[in-house]
């Protein structure tokens, strides 16, 4: 009996002991043991940090550097449109270039009702008349020929100075004013049939020269009126003042 519990014995003693192996082997491999401490040497940092070539050819990367080219092409990205490489398009290159104003029309003939006509009588040359028209108009008119002017009841315009002609018709933009000037009588008191008038038409000639277009102006004399005899006569229109004074 004492060989057969001696055998038992044993063999608990082998059972316990293959237990207690099993238990250890276990604990090695649930990570708490020595294969838990090899698990933390393998996250050292110079395994976790990426190797150059590897950052330098992720998306990581490229997205890292979009941040200074955004910047130089965020105008150009709200305007409605993805900028060249390093933000060349802009806003500005995008904005179609400025209309020119519309035209106000083409030039028309000048005529009293979009002009303003002054008569001045001069001392200076003495016995001349200065007169000026004015475009009170929205557009550009021409003056046409020399200025058809009537004093009083006369029947008949004077003739015109032919050495007076300019090379180009005087053309007046709004607000501009062209020159004629009037000799009234002989300075040296050879003209005859003199009179004194004092009322003056003035009508404007068309391109052709050969009538009156438009309504005609009727500018002031002075009270007194001004004295005219046959040896009247007028320029063509001019574009400056010394031009017409010229005469």
């Amino acid at each position: 009996m004492s060989s057969l519990r001696t055998s038992r014995t044993r063999l608990v003693a082998a059972a316990a002991t293959a237990v207690l192996a099993t238990l250890s082997l276990s604990a090695c491999n649930d990570g708490t043991g020595t294969q838990d401490e090899g698990s933390g040497s393998s996250t050292s940092p110079s395994s976790a940090t990426p190797s150059p070539t590897t950052a330098s050819n992720s998306p990581a990367s490229s997205a890292g550097k979009a941040p200074s080219a955004a910047t130089g092409s965020s105008g150009a990205g709200s305007a409605g449109g993805a900028g060249s490489a390093g933000g060349a398009t802009t806003t500005t290159a995008r904005t179609p270039a400025p209309k020119a104003p519309a035209a106000s029309g083409k030039p028309v003939t000048c005529e009293g009702s979009t002009t303003k006509t002054v008569a001045a009588p001069l001392t200076r040359p003495v016995n001349h008349m200065l007169l000026s028209v004015t475009n009170t108009g929205s557009k550009s008119c021409y003056l046409y020929g020399y200025p058809a002017v009537r004093f009083g009841e006369a029947q008949a315009v004077p003739p015109v100075i032919e050495d007076s002609q300019p090379q180009a018709v005087v053309t007046l933009k709004p607000g501009e004013s062209g020159y004629a000037s009037v000799n009234l009588s002989a300075t040296d008191g050879s003209g005859a049939n003199g009179y004194t008038a004092k009322s003056l038409a003035v009508y404007f000639q068309g391109r052709s020269g050969n009538e009156s277009v438009g309504a005609g102006a009727h500018p002031s004399l002075p009270a007194k009126g001004v004295y005219v005899d046959d040896s009247l006569k007028v320029t063509y229109w001019q574009q400056s003042m010394d031009d017409a004074l010229s005469w």
